[in-house]
């Protein structure tokens, strides 16, 4: 009979510790760590930034190697919006994120620290670390980071006329700064001199001179200041006396009158030029346009003469009447076609006789019935006896 093989040697230390490591395991949780006290940040707009953060699981040695694959994600949530906005993510072992927006380490990894690059004003606000591990629970932390601004270059101005005994103000005031900025002014040299209040408003960023003198010219230097940067401007102030200042003003006068002037004239030259343009239009209309046809008379109607005069005018019906024969002893007037005279008709010897009036009447007529007949009268030269006209 054939004993059977003894079953292996079991190792009592091993079974325990994976024993152990499994109840410990079981019963760890997801916990998000930050720096002790550091809740706030603050750095400097266009430089880089680490928000550090990393997780354990509680009940776990800190030496244990991790092995879990977690689901990691930073939000941001301003102060002027409500509302969360994820920055970065790390889910199924891919990263993404915005521009600028990185983690520190590679995962998997327990330190899940935030990198910003190239801070801006707009990345200010609270930043939340969120990790979640599948059988293990979730947590998250809350860290608050503040971008300063330093001051922008600011503007200096002068209000006023820098007379003697008047009052002027120096202005300097800095587009942009995070914190605000305060302002300083100082008078260089040779004489050097720094204002305070009342003169000077260090948040307005006003200086005020009042009764001014020659000696206070001089260039005037403005600092605008934060906590984390600096920058300045200045003015040049130059006192003048009262002659001076007449004359200035003066010149300021005329050249006033003179822009007035010039803008007047140019001006007159675009109004003359318009109506030249539109003379030019109608010039061409009138050339371009058809002459009228000439006008041309009938047989019927009126004729003229050739140097433009009204010769003779006999109305339609007249001339009816002037075809038929004439009673002896009358003359009919011919329309002419031409400005020579009519001949003169020959007049009848009297043999010293008185002579007899002739009727120029057609058709023996009455004047008064060939005037409503439309008739004209028709001038004749006068005659001698012997035809000759007088």
């Amino acid at each position: 009979m054939t004993a059977r093989p003894a079953p292996p040697a079991t190792n009592g230390p091993l079974v325990l510790f994976l024993g152990l490591s499994v109840l410990v395991l079981s019963g760890a949780n997801v916990k998000v760590h930050m720096p002790a006290g550091l809740t706030k940040l603050q750095a400097v707009e266009g430089r880089d930034i680490v928000l550090p953060a990393w997780y354990t699981l509680e009940g776990e040695k800190p030496e244990g190697r991790p092995w879990e694959v977690p689901l990691v994600m930073w939000f941001l949530e301003k102060k002027e919006k409500k509302g969360l906005k994820q920055v970065l993510a790390y889910i199924n072992g891919s990263v993404s994120g915005n521009p600028g927006v990185s983690l520190v380490y590679s995962m998997p990894s327990r330190n899940v620290s935030l990198r910003l690059q190239g801070l801006q004003e707009k990345d200010s606000g609270s930043y939340s670390c969120s990790v979640n591990v599948q059988d293990r629970g979730h947590d998250s932390k809350t860290m608050e980071l503040s971008v300063l601004v330093p001051p922008a270059t600011p503007s200096c101005s002068l209000l006023g006329v820098p007379q003697v005994g008047a009052n002027v103000t120096l202005s300097c005031q800095s587009p942009r700064s995070d914190p605000l900025a305060h302002y300083q002014w100082e008078r260089l040299s040779p004489v050097a001199q720094v204002f305070f209040a009342p003169v000077l408003d260090n948040i307005r960023g006003s200086l005020k001179l009042t009764n001014l003198s020659t000696s206070m010219s001089g260039i005037y230097l403005c600092t605008a200041q934060n906590i984390v940067g600096s920058a300045h401007c200045n003015v040049t102030l130059s006192v003048i006396t009262g002659s001076r200042a007449a004359m200035i003003a003066g010149a300021v006068v005329g050249t006033l009158v003179g822009l007035v002037l010039l803008v007047g004239l140019i001006l007159l030259y675009e109004r003359q030029h318009q109506s030249k343009l539109l003379e030019d239009v109608s010039n061409d209309i009138k050339e371009d346009a058809t002459a009228p046809r000439t006008l041309t008379w009938s047989k019927a109607s009126d004729t003229l003469s050739k140097n433009g005069t009204l010769s003779s005018v006999t109305s339609a019906r007249a001339l009816r009447l002037s075809h038929a024969p004439p009673k002896p002893g009358t003359l009919t007037p011919v329309p002419g076609t031409s400005t020579q005279a009519l001949p003169s008709p020959r007049l009848p010897e009297t043999n010293g006789t008185n002579p007899q009036p002739v009727s120029l009447s057609p058709g023996g007529l009455s004047h008064s019935a060939l005037r409503r007949m439309g008739a004209v009268n028709v001038m004749l030269p006068s005659q001698t006896q012997d035809g000759y006209l007088v």
